[in-house]
């Protein structure tokens, strides 16, 4: 899944047909699971989720759910292969490559996510939460709800047709009012308009029912008052009427 744009996931086939491109042309498919990886979409990667064989594959912040510094690739048999040969030397490093304390914090991390079935958590109220965000749709300001798992996007747009709002428009709403609304109503979501203009949430895995309904009301009263500030609303009744 995309986060730039907002929470934008693959179409049928996408990523079975960009495997075959990369085998036909000898290219390494990487994959970037920094976000969607250890949990967020309800697997340990997205790659199971949406069946992709990547030759590399990068994680970071899920790996130790952020308590300590780390990152890591993960990669093919085949691409490991070259590095075992004999008189083969990795001329490779990083100052804090295999820290041991970030990885001791990894492996416990992991251990928790298994003993408190954290992603059987995920999967188990993804519906919930996307029939939730669905009921924002009601909302002049929201022209699509999209997302998997525990990562979600809004997408906010300034009339019933769609259309986007300009970047002074942008400037003044996810700048100048979002963040600090966001913050008045405790609540910690991400707005950007690198594609779309979007405010994302991406909720603790633990999170219960009760709390993911918090998270929505919340949601919900920051996009209407998003929605009043922008004339959005107004326009919208006014074109009913």
């Amino acid at each position: 899944m995309q986060n730039a744009g907002g929470c934008l996931t693959p179409p049928a086939g996408y990523w079975q047909g960009l495997r075959k491109l990369c085998d036909c042309y000898g290219i390494l498919l990487a994959v970037d699971e920094v976000i969607t990886g250890f949990g967020r979409l309800g697997e340990w990667f997205g790659t199971s989720r949406y069946d992709i064989s990547p030759d590399l594959l990068t994680v970071a912040k899920g790996l130790t759910s952020a308590y300590a510094p780390m990152g890591a690739v993960l990669v093919a048999d085949h691409v490991a292969a070259p590095l075992y040969e004999d008189k083969r030397t990795l001329l490779h490093g990083i100052t804090f490559g295999g820290h041991p304390l970030s990885t001791t914090i990894a492996l416990k991390n992991i251990e928790i996510f298994e003993r408190d079935r954290v992603l059987e958590n995920v999967r188990a109220l993804e519906g919930h939460l996307q029939r939730r965000l669905e009921g924002l749709r009601s909302l002049p300001i929201v022209g699509d709800v999209r997302g998997a798992g525990f990562f979600w996007a809004v997408e906010l747009v300034q009339d019933q047709a769609g259309t986007p709002f300009d970047a002074e428009q942008r400037e003044r709403l996810l700048r100048g009012f979002m963040a600090g609304r966001l913050l008045e109503a405790g609540l910690i979501a991400r707005a950007d308009d690198r594609g779309d203009a979007v405010l994302q949430i991406a909720p603790p895995l633990i999170c219960d029912v009760a709390v993911l309904d918090q998270i929505v009301e919340m949601l919900g009263e920051v996009l209407t008052d998003a929605g009043n500030l922008m004339g959005v609303q107004s326009n919208r009744l006014a074109e009913v009427a």
